[in-house]
C-alpha cells in the first residue's frame, strides 16, 4: 500500500483552538505528541528521532478581537551529527508568544501600537499573524517553534 504523504499545510501535531469565545483569562492547550506525531515530526524536520514534545500553550483574547497565544514547547530530539553521523540528543525548549488578528482587522495592516516587548518571529516581520475564521492552528504554531529549537549543526562532543 502506497504511503499518502500529509497535505504540505498540515502540521503533524495540528491542533484547532477556537478562539471565537475566548474567556477572559485565556484557554488552556497541551499538546502532548503521540507516537505516531512525533514519528511524522521527526521526518518533516530531518531528525533520527523525536523522543517526546510538549507544548503548553495559552490561548487568551488579545485587544478587541485578537488573539495572543503564549506559552512553551519542549521536546527531547536526535539528531544526526554533522560530523561523525552518530546520534546527538538535544533538547528544545522554546518559549511561545504570537499575536493573531482576523484578516480583515484594520490594526493588522497599519502597524502596531502594542506597548510593551513584542516577540516576533525571525522573518522580522513587524505586524501580528492573521487567522481567517473562528480557530487558530496552534499546534502548527507549537511546530513551527519547535522547528526553530532545532540546532541546524548538531555535533556530538569533541567531534571536530
Amino acid at each position: 500500500m502506497k504511503h499518502h504523504a500529509p497535505e504540505k499545510d498540515v502540521s503533524p501535531i495540528s491542533f484547532r483552538a477556537n478562539v471565537l469565545r475566548l474567556p477572559q483569562k485565556g484557554m488552556p492547550v497541551v499538546i502532548d505528541a503521540t507516537e505516531k506525531q512525533r514519528k511524522e515530526l521527526a521526518e518533516v524536520h530531518r531528525l533520527l528521532e523525536v523522543e517526546n514534545l510538549e507544548a503548553r500553550l495559552l490561548v487568551a483574547p488579545w485587544k478587541r478581537n485578537g488573539v495572543r497565544v503564549s506559552g512553551r514547547v519542549e521536546a527531547d530530539v536526535v539528531q544526526a551529527c554533522v560530523v561523525t553521523l552518530e546520534p546527538v540528543r538535544n533538547h528544545i525548549d522554546e518559549e511561545i508568544d504570537s499575536l493573531f488578528l482576523p484578516h480583515d482587522s484594520k490594526l493588522g495592516r497599519l502597524g502596531f501600537d502594542g506597548g510593551g516587548e513584542i516577540v516576533l518571529d525571525a522573518e522580522g516581520d513587524d505586524s501580528p499573524e492573521t487567522f481567517e475564521g473562528d480557530s487558530i492552528d496552534v499546534g502548527a504554531l507549537a511546530e513551527e517553534f519547535f522547528g526553530l529549537g532545532i540546532d541546524p549543526y548538531p555535533r556530538k562532543d569533541g567531534a571536530m
